[in-house]
């Protein structure tokens, strides 16, 4: 009856509703009008994989996904891949304002077919703006994490070692996005970090790459540490092996079971700091570990 009063032309409805939208085209035509063009999205599920309730509050709202990261990142989320069941909870927030800046970066290089199929094009109707995000947010929550702080200040002293060129009144975006990784990590993600001790194995890996870190000098390139933490995994843990070399870092040095790109974190956090975060970790093996 809405459709034929209002005349709607076209509408969305969730995959749950399939039924109540064939029963009601056939009720337009019986009146004598035309349904509207439809589209069927899929579900959003928790993080539990049942489906998002508000009788059960499981889901995430608008104003929730605002507190802890830009409303770009939101738009993309749910535009992207409405065809597949889609989990929505706090957890998946990080990865969604990464694959965003992906995105966005991409898109300048893509050809125009492409560009059309990028999500990034469609949520910003066609007026893509320049990626200009030097930190990834989940490299922000690790900086957050080993900072222990929630001063952005000290953070953006951090941050501008790593990008000079940034600055709270240049990259605005930036700015923000800090905010909200100092919300976000307060809120889900302190309460679970702990750095475990190394094995010996592992605690003599640590040893050789402060070794290895301590002849470059600290204004070194993210690309020239990454290097010499594949050297040690390689030769300490075997080239097919390194997942557990990257794993040992993350427990380690980070507190965390997934980490960053290590080269990029010893940039942003300072060679100093990260040989401290080695020797504090060394410091719960035995001086015999070799």
């Amino acid at each position: 009856m809405r459709w034929v009063a209002l005349g709607v032309d076209y509408e969305m409805a969730g995959k749950d509703h399939i039924d109540g939208v064939v029963q009601s085209s056939r009720i337009a035509r019986i009146l004598g009008a035309r349904p509207p063009e439809g589209f069927n999205y899929e579900l959003f599920l928790d993080e539990n994989g049942e489906k998002i309730s508000k009788t059960k509050g499981n889901g995430v709202t608008i104003d929730q996904w605002l507190t802890y990261a830009p409303e770009t990142s939101l738009s993309f989320y749910i535009y992207r891949e409405p065809k597949k069941a889609k989990q929505l909870s706090f957890g998946i927030i990080p990865k969604a304002v990464d694959e965003y800046q992906q995105f966005l970066a991409a898109y300048p290089a893509q050809e125009w077919d492409k560009r059309l199929g990028n999500p990034v094009h469609h949520v910003h109707a066609g007026k893509v703006p320049p990626a200009r995000m030097p930190l990834s947010f989940a490299l922000l929550l690790n900086l957050v994490g080993v900072a222990s702080t929630d001063d952005k200040d000290l953070l953006w002293a951090f941050v501008k070692r790593y990008a000079p060129e940034a600055s709270p009144e240049t990259h605005p975006e930036l700015d923000a996005l800090i905010g909200h990784a100092v919300v976000y990590f307060r809120d889900f993600v302190k309460g679970s970090l702990k750095r475990r001790a190394p094995t010996y194995e592992e605690a003599g890996a640590l040893r050789e790459l402060d070794r290895r870190l301590a002849g470059l000098a600290e204004d070194a390139s993210a690309e020239d540490y990454q290097n010499e933490v594949y050297e040690v995994g390689k030769a300490r843990f075997g080239k097919d092996n390194l997942r557990d070399w990257f794993r040992t870092l993350y427990e380690t040095l980070l507190g965390t079971a997934q980490g960053p790109r290590m080269g990029s974190f010893i940039a942003l956090y300072g060679l100093d700091n990260s040989r401290k975060l080695i020797a504090e970790a060394l410091e719960l093996q035995p001086a015999s570990a070799e």
